[in-house]
């Protein structure tokens, strides 16, 4: 059997905060009482690692960590996982309401910059790599 196997990572691309980004100066997603949320998981393994992994890297671990997949069924499950397409990191609540923004490099491994950092400026001023927006949260 054949499936067809989705990414959600970029090249030399830059996702920006969202257009209504709630906040001006970044911030680290805060802790639920019910636990770690998506983006406390996903700004932990990218600020701590960055460069080291790709956004299908990232976005399936998440899923992993709150779904507790074992580790003898993560190739499975990462399979089935992009079998259909995912939601990529324009998606992210770290770019939607936390003020992140998102550099993929030319091998696809992504690092995280504030929106109110000389390199997060660096990137959207760089004619050289491709930019998109984040999602915005609300429609209009």
């Amino acid at each position: 059997m054949c499936s067809k196997i989705h990414t959600t990572n970029y090249k030399n691309t830059f996702i920006e905060v969202a257009d209504d980004c709630p906040v001006d100066a970044v911030e680290i997603p805060p802790d639920k009482k019910s636990g770690k949320t998506i983006a406390n998981i996903q700004y932990e393994l990218i600020s701590e690692n960055p460069y080291k992994y790709t956004s299908d890297d990232v976005l399936f671990k998440c899923y992993a960590i709150k779904n507790s997949v074992t580790d003898a069924a993560l190739k499975a499950s990462r399979e089935k996982f992009f079998s259909k397409g995912q939601p990529c990191f324009r998606a992210s609540p770290l770019a939607k309401q936390y003020g992140w923004g998102i550099h993929h490099d030319e091998k696809g491994k992504i690092a995280i910059y504030g929106c109110d950092t000389n390199e997060y400026k660096t990137f959207v001023d760089n004619d050289g790599i491709k930019k998109l927006k984040a999602m915005k949260s609300k429609k209009k």
